[in-house]
């Protein structure tokens, strides 16, 4: 069954959906020079940026699909993962931060120019930006899916659509378009969480009651498990430190979050903004976790259909149970596709600003105009969200299992390049050749656990154990074979 949208929900759905155009269009006049353009003149203010941060990295899974995880077994032990997000950025600011805010950089991979050399910053930005758009390219392919399945609108009209109408307020508008539209964004899909919410409690039979009776009898009050297996993802252990390593390396490494640290008026309001972030995505876990545990409760007294996998259900509450023609299924459609376009247009400016700066500019004899810089990040752009848009529609060529896989080699970029990055903070002797190898060492250890190891007959390692894994390998190989006579070069050759 699909959703039958009223005219109230398309007019509530369309002013979302057009404000992001309009304040795109409306700051478009103000980027005259690249660091406008790029960064924002360097001049967000913080909470604008840690609106941008939360929002960037929710996408439609963390809307729709989280719940699903507390519907089931697990219930709030998710939570334990955000516990480690926490601990990361932490370290993130203590540590990573710093090196962001010496000199007038643009892109993260410019640190790793100045300790070892063009070759490992060209090599940096090449894996961002193919995991980046692969991986976002089939996020967009996920959110068509869920818009074909919820309202039947075509699978390459949606993908169109969505893509189409982030491409054009990033394009014109810039790094302000895109942090002002986040922070409008993340209102939106909270504001669309809460109200579900709401409903739910207000369906149950005798309201919290019956939901704290539903808590009790399950045991999902208990979130910590003190469980120390490796293919368990939601235990403490799991969570603090397969978590600290996940943040480290999204907000330690990744462009798409260091571009907005540099778009930050000064380094203690970067920080501001990373460390709020944390305990602001706590909390936001715990919102739509809460929508699991409550959808749990609702089934419970309303039985639900055999074959619905728990991801689904709270597309199912969705499609059945919302009023209709009240304006209520309209903004939840929007909060589907603010989470999206929020990732999507942080992509398109962040690989943009990377393709700028570690590959274009950098290969450049003579110092180029700012009309031709800015010429070249506004086709960049362009460029990166027609590429984002094919993806996502050449993915309904494929099997989801296929869809996944990509999803999560896309995610092993962060532990490769995190383990660079230590290795320039850490290991002051080891030179390029021998950093590329251990990168190359961490991404195959990585291949032979998703590919070999995880198999159903084999030993499992839960995934918050990946970017750890990674990146470790990464830095321990290159340490090691620093000592050889072949990789013993100058660390900035």
């Amino acid at each position: 069954m699909q959703i039958s949208l009223g005219w109230v929900d398309l007019v509530v759905l369309f002013i979302a959906m057009a404000a992001s155009v309009l304040i795109g269009l409306k700051v478009a006049g103000r980027n005259n020079t690249v660091e406008s353009y790029l960064l924002g003149d360097r001049n967000l203010p913080w909470w604008a940026i840690l609106g941008s941060i939360v929002a960037t990295e929710t996408s439609t899974a963390t809307v729709l699909s989280v719940p699903g995880i507390a519907y089931g077994a697990t219930g709030f032990a998710f939570l334990q993962l955000a516990l480690g997000y926490i601990l990361g950025r932490w370290i993130v600011v203590v540590f990573l931060l710093p090196n962001f805010f010496r000199g007038s950089i643009v892109s993260a991979y410019e640190v790793l120019k100045t300790r070892f050399g063009k070759n490992i910053t060209r090599l940096a930005s090449l894996i961002f930006l193919v995991t980046r758009n692969l991986g976002d390219g089939l996020r967009l392919y996920l959110a068509a899916m869920v818009l074909e399945q919820l309202v039947g609108w075509p699978l390459v009209p949606s993908a169109l659509a969505v893509g189409g109408l982030t491409l054009v307020y990033t394009v014109f508008g810039g790094m302000r378009s895109v942090v002002w539209n986040d922070c409008i964004q993340l209102v939106i899909y909270l504001s669309g969480c809460i109200v579900a919410a709401i409903l739910l409690v207000r369906f149950l039979p005798e309201g919290w009651t019956s939901y704290s009776e539903y808590m009790d009898a399950t045991g999902k009050w208990n979130w910590i498990d003190w469980d120390l297996a490796l293919d368990k993802p939601y235990t403490l252990f799991a969570g603090l430190v397969g978590g600290t390593f996940l943040s480290l390396g999204s907000h330690g490494t990744d462009q798409i979050m260091v571009q907005r640290y540099l778009s930050a008026r000064n380094q203690t309001h970067a920080a501001a903004a990373i460390l709020v972030s944390g305990v602001f995505v706590f909390f936001q876990f715990a919102l739509v976790l809460w929508i699991g545990t409550l959808l749990g409760a609702f089934y419970t007294s309303n039985p639900l259909p055999e074959g619905i996998a728990n991801d689904k259900v709270f597309a199912h509450f969705i499609t059945h149970h919302f009023p209709a023609n009240v304006g209520i299924i309209g903004l939840m459609l929007a909060a589907i596709l603010a989470a999206t376009m929020s990732t999507l247009s942080s992509s398109l400016s962040s690989s943009a600003s990377s393709a700028y700066s570690d590959l274009w500019l950098s290969g450049l004899r003579h110092e180029p105009t700012e009309q031709s810089r800015l010429w070249f990040t506004r086709l960049a752009t362009l460029f990166f969200g027609v590429v984002q848009i094919l993806i996502g529609i050449w993915a309904n060529q494929f099997s989801n299992s296929v869809v996944n896989n990509a999803l999560t080699i896309a995610g092993f970029s962060s532990g490769v390049l995190l383990g660079w990055f230590f290795l320039g903070i850490f290991q002051p002797r080891v030179g390029q050749r021998a950093a590329i190898a251990g990168g190359i060492a961490g991404l195959a250890v990585l291949l032979w656990i998703q590919f070999v190891l995880n198999r159903p007959d084999a030993i499992r390692i839960a995934f918050p154990w990946l970017s750890c894994i990674g990146s470790l390998v990464t830095f321990s190989t290159a340490s090691y074979l620093s000592f050889l006579p072949w990789f013993r070069t100058d660390p900035t050759s």
